[in-house]
């Protein structure tokens, strides 16, 4: 049985019992790329009877539109057509089958990349949160919060984009309405601020910390050493700390976010992605795109606006999202 088939199953029987809250936001999350993306493939399957030249250029095209990337596209058709010669393949609604499998082979197959986050067992998680300004950074690190504060942890904000404009005190908001720790003060050495804030969350007992970075990448020399001088207080603190670096990408910018994800790969040890936005994009493609061509994992998707629709990412749960008008 492949992979698609195994889901199917699986979110079938739950369509028995009772639909999850979060299979219902991913549901929701993933709408516009659903009607966009399977609606094509449906419509695919019914023009072409038999699979020729034509339907796989077509097929080609429509996963490109969804923001696959052209180098994992390539690759893919080149699979797809291996199966359909091998496996003496004809039934174009079948394929749709084949093509949900290969998809999903593109994220869970080679290195095992862990979804999960390294929660810390002794002493604060440090998570710093790094990305470009105005892919949705300070959200996240809300959402981030809320979501913890949630399970009852207790929480500290540290502001280190020290320089730019209203930058702390944003935080600063965000921290009143999620009800959390918060430290930062505005034009001086983010190192400095964070160093203080981590030792402040030692004394305190906190649980997790979330550390606000600047996004100055047309600069990256200067954010490189930033970035550097920043882990290396940070290890001094707490030893293999920060245990987590979560690179923020707004899922609107498409290949783009795939350049921000290399450029900052380059100059920082990134272990994930928060992908914002997936709701508002036609283009949730980008997911394996980046699997594929940065080799880090998804961590987080940004399904919605609610404090509570930033979601642990989860492969089934995107795909069923993604193709439900197949299953």
């Amino acid at each position: 049985m492949g992979l698609f088939n195994k889901i199917k199953e699986k979110f079938q029987s739950k369509k028995e019992k009772t639909v999850s809250e979060d299979t219902k936001i991913y549901e929701k999350g993933l709408e516009k790329t659903r009607k966009e993306f399977v609606s094509k493939l449906s419509m695919l399957g019914i023009k072409y009877t038999k699979i020729s030249d034509d339907y796989f250029d077509e097929l080609e095209n429509i996963l490109i539109s969804a923001d696959i990337g052209v180098n994992t596209v390539f690759k893919f058709i080149d699979k797809i057509k291996s199966r359909v010669k091998t496996e003496n393949i004809t039934d174009t609604s079948y394929l749709n089958e084949v093509i949900v499998d290969e998809l999903l082979i593109i994220y869970v197959a080679g290195e095992s990349l862990t979804d999960k986050i390294n929660i810390s067992k002794d002493g604060p998680t440090i998570i710093l949160v790094v990305g470009v300004n105005g892919v949705g950074k300070t959200t996240t690190i809300a959402k981030l919060a809320y979501k913890y504060k949630s399970m009852g942890k207790k929480v500290l904000m540290i502001a280190g984009d020290t320089f730019r404009a209203g930058a702390v005190e944003q935080l600063k908001i965000w921290s009143d309405r999620v009800g959390c720790d918060f430290y930062g003060k505005g034009g001086i050495d983010p190192a400095g601020i964070i160093f203080d804030g981590i030792k402040k969350a030692k004394e305190d007992n906190i649980d997790i910390v979330l550390i606000d970075t600047a996004g100055r990448l047309h600069n990256k020399i200067n954010l490189m050493n930033e970035l550097d001088k920043i882990n290396k207080v940070i290890g001094k603190l707490i030893v293999k700390a920060p245990h987590e670096t979560l690179l923020v990408i707004d899922a609107n910018t498409g290949q783009n976010g795939i350049m921000q994800a290399k450029a900052f790969k380059e100059i920082t040890n990134i272990t994930g992605i928060v992908l914002t936005k997936l709701d508002s994009t036609a283009k949730g493609g980008i997911v394996l795109a980046i699997k594929e061509e940065v080799s880090l994992p998804v961590k987080f998707v940004g399904l919605g606006e609610n404090m509570d629709d930033l979601k642990e990412f989860d492969i089934e749960e995107y795909i069923y999202g993604l193709f439900k008008d197949l299953m």
